[in-house]
C-alpha cells in the first residue's frame, strides 16, 4: 500500500511520494503542488479547501480560516457557519484534500502517511498532528521534523560526502534550526532549536502595520473585509520586495482607492525585531552540537520566508557563509519527507542511507527539593531526557515519596528548559497509587521513552511491588481523547465538501470576487460582467467551454491583479 509524505504547512501544504526516480510532488486539482492551508464555506455552505478558500479570506473573512496550524493542540475554536472546529479538524480537512489529490494522481487508495512537523513542536502539538491525520482517514506512520526532512532532500544528492551543515527553516508560521553531520551515507542530527511562533506571516503583519501607519486614522475604521484585503496586498508586497527595491499597492478603503508604498530599506527596519529573534535559536543549536560557527561547512535555507533578502543577509553575516538554495525552499520539506517514506518502506534505492534525529526539548518531571531546615519545596524541574539527545531513547530516574505512608503521587510531566516547572510546558499529570508503607519512603522508577516521531511514553514502576504500569498522559492541555477523535472523524466524513472536479472553477470565482473587492469604477464593473459570463458558462455544463473560459479568465485575472502592484 502506497505510503505518501505530507508537508502540513502554516501557509501552504504539499503531498509527495517516493518512486524509482526519487521524490515526486503530487499536483492538486488546479495543477499546483502548493495547496494553501485554508478552509472556508462557499456561498452554498459547502466546505472549500485550498486556493478557493484562500481567495475568500478577503471577500468572506468570517467564513474562512488560515494560519490555524499555530493553534494545534490548543482549545482555540474556529466557527464556520453553524459548526465549530478545532485546529486539528481544519488541518484534517486540508489533509483530506491532499489525500484525494494523491488518490486521483496515483490511481490507488491512500491510507498511510508520514507528516512533517516543526522540530520545535511540543508533545501536545505532535499528538494533535496525529489526531488530524486520523480524522482525515490516514494512518500516520511517523512524524518527521521539518529541518530533518529538508536535510534528507539535500543529503540524498551528497550522501557520499563528509560535511557538517546547518538547516535554517523559516516557514509561514514556524522557525527551526538543525545541525547535521553526513558521513558514509549516514545523516545524523546533532542539535535542533527554534521558535514555534515565528514565521513569514509575522513579516506580513509588519508590512500591514506599516501600511496602517500610512493610512492614519482610516486604519482603525477598516472593517474585517478591508483588513483582509490590506493583509493580502501586504503579503504580495512582501513577496515583490524580494525582487524590487520599492513596491506600491493600490488599496480600496471602501470610499476611495489609495496608494501605499514600502521600500526594502523600510521593510528591513519594520522587521528588525523579527530578524533579531532568528539569532538565538541558531546560536543555541550550534552550542548544543558542541560546535562553533566556523565548524559549519554548508548553510541550507528552507521555507518560503527564506527568500527574503533581509533573512539571507542576516544568515550570511552570522555564519560567514553564503547559503545554498538550489532546491525550491517551498518544496524541499515535502521532498525530504518523501525520502523518509522511502526509508520506512525500505525502498531499494535507499539501502545505504541512514538518518538519525534528536529530541528538541528537555523532558522531565516535577519534584520537591528538601531544604536544609528539613522541609520540602515543590515546583522544581527534574530532567529525564535532555534536549538534543539522539532518538529513539529511553531514560530512567529513581524517585521516592516525600512522606512515609504516602499512598498516592501526582506526577507532573513537563517539557522545557527552565528550572521551575511553572515556566515549562505541562504535558500531563499522572496519578500513581503507592502501597502504604508507614516505616519507609517508597521508591519508584520513572522511565521516559521518546520515539522517532517525537511521542513520549511514561512507565512508572514501584520498587516494593515490582509492578510496572504503563501510563498514558491524561489531561494534556488541548488534546483530544481517542473516543473524541473517532467521533470527529465520523462527523468530518459526513461533511459535504466541494467536489474536487469543481475546485478549479471555484478558485476562479473566488479570485474574481477578491479582485472586485479591491477595484472601483470601470474596472470593478468589468470584473462584475466577467463573473456573470463565467458563471453562465458553468451553468451550460460543457466541459470544453469551461476549460477554455477558465484558462482565459485566469490570464485576465493575472493582468488585473498585477494592476494592484506597482
Amino acid at each position: 500500500m502506497t505510503l505518501v509524505a505530507i508537508d502540513l504547512g502554516t501557509t501552504n501544504s504539499l503531498i509527495s511520494v517516493f518512486t524509482e526516480e526519487g521524490p515526486v510532488l503530487i499536483p492538486n486539482a488546479l495543477g499546483d503542488v502548493l495547496t494553501p492551508s485554508a478552509v472556508g464555506l462557499s456561498n452554498a455552505n459547502e466546505v472549500i479547501v485550498g486556493a478557493q478558500a484562500k481567495n475568500r479570506l478577503v471577500t468572506h473573512p468570517k467564513k474562512t480560516f488560515a494560519r490555524f496550524k499555530r493553534y494545534m493542540g490548543t482549545n482555540r475554536d474556529f466557527k464556520l457557519g453553524r459548526k465549530t472546529y478545532r485546529a486539528e479538524e481544519l488541518s484534517a480537512l486540508v489533509l483530506r484534500s491532499l489525500k484525494a489529490d494523491a488518490e486521483k494522481h496515483l490511481g490507488v487508495t491512500v491510507t498511510r502517511a508520514i507528516i512533517s512537523v516543526p522540530a520545535y513542536f511540543n508533545d501536545v502539538q505532535r499528538k494533535a498532528t496525529y489526531a488530524a491525520g486520523k480524522m482525515a482517514g490516514l494512518t500516520v506512520e511517523r512524524l518527521i521534523n521539518e529541518p530533518t526532512a529538508a536535510a534528507l532532500a539535500y543529503g540524498l544528492n551528497s550522501k557520499d560526502d563528509e560535511n557538517t551543515f546547518i538547516v535554517i527553516d523559516l516557514g509561514g508560521g514556524t522557525f527551526d534550526v538543525s545541525i547535521l553531520e553526513i558521513f558514509d551515507g549516514i545523516m545524523e542530527v546533532r542539535a535542533s532549536a527554534g521558535d514555534a511562533f515565528l514565521g513569514g506571516e509575522d513579516f506580513t503583519d509588519a508590512v500591514v502595520k506599516e501600511f496602517g501607519t500610512q493610512l492614519g486614522p482610516q486604519f482603525e475604521k477598516l472593517d474585517a473585509k478591508a483588513h483582509g484585503l490590506l493583509r493580502d496586498l501586504a503579503d504580495r508586497a512582501k513577496v515583490e520586495l524580494s525582487q524590487k527595491e520599492e513596491v506600491g499597492v493600490k488599496f480600496n478603503t471602501g470610499k476611495d482607492q489609495v496608494k501605499l508604498t514600502i521600500t526594502r530599506e523600510k521593510f528591513d527596519e519594520v522587521s528588525a525585531s523579527l530578524i533579531k529573534k532568528l539569532r538565538m535559536p541558531i546560536q543555541r543549536a550550534i552550542s548544543d552540537a558542541g560546535m562553533r560557527a566556523e565548524n559549519i561547512d554548508r548553510v541550507v535555507l528552507v521555507g518560503g520566508a527564506t527568500r527574503m533578502p533581509v533573512v539571507r543577509q542576516h544568515v550570511t553575516r552570522l555564519l560567514k557563509l553564503f547559503p545554498e538554495h538550489k532546491l525550491d525552499p517551498d518544496h524541499v520539506v515535502a521532498m525530504g519527507a518523501a525520502v523518509q517514506a522511502g526509508l520506512v518502506d525500505r525502498h531499494e534505492a535507499l539501502e545505504d542511507v541512514v538518518m538519525t534525529d534528536v529530541c528538541p526539548f528537555t523532558l522531565g518531571t516535577e519534584v520537591a527539593i528538601e531544604h536544609k531546615s528539613g522541609g520540602f519545596e515543590a515546583g522544581h524541574f527534574q530532567p529525564v531526557i535532555e534536549r538534543n539527545t539522539v532518538i529513539p531513547v529511553s531514560r530512567v530516574v529513581t524517585n521516592s515519596t516525600v512522606r512515609k505512608g504516602q499512598t498516592q503521587i501526582e506526577l507532573g510531566i513537563y517539557q522545557g528548559e527552565a528550572p521551575r516547572v511553572k515556566d515549562n510546558v505541562l504535558l500531563g499529570k499522572l496519578n500513581i497509587a503507592i502501597p502504604k508503607n508507614p516505616k519507609e519512603h517508597e521508591a519508584f522508577d520513572i522511565r521516559f521513552t521518546y520515539d522517532v516521531s517525537g511521542i513520549l511514553e511514561v512507565i512508572v514502576t514501584v520498587h516494593s511491588s515490582q509492578k510496572a504500569n504503563t501510563l498514558i498522559l491524561e489531561g494534556n492541555p488541548g488534546s483530544l481523547s481517542q473516543a473524541e477523535i473517532s467521533k470527529r472523524f465520523k462527523e468530518l466524513e459526513k461533511l459535504k465538501v466541494h467536489p474536487k472536479d469543481k475546485a478549479e472553477n471555484a478558485a476562479v470565482i473566488s479570485r474574481l470576487e477578491r479582485a472586485y473587492e479591491n477595484q472601483l469604477g470601470d474596472v470593478r464593473s468589468m470584473i462584475s460582467h466577467r463573473l456573470v459570463d463565467f458563471q453562465s458558462v458553468l451553468e451550460a455544463q460543457k466541459e470544453t467551454d469551461i476549460e477554455l473560459a477558465r484558462s482565459e479568465m485566469n490570464k485576465w485575472l493575472d493582468h488585473i491583479e498585477n494592476m494592484d502592484i506597482f
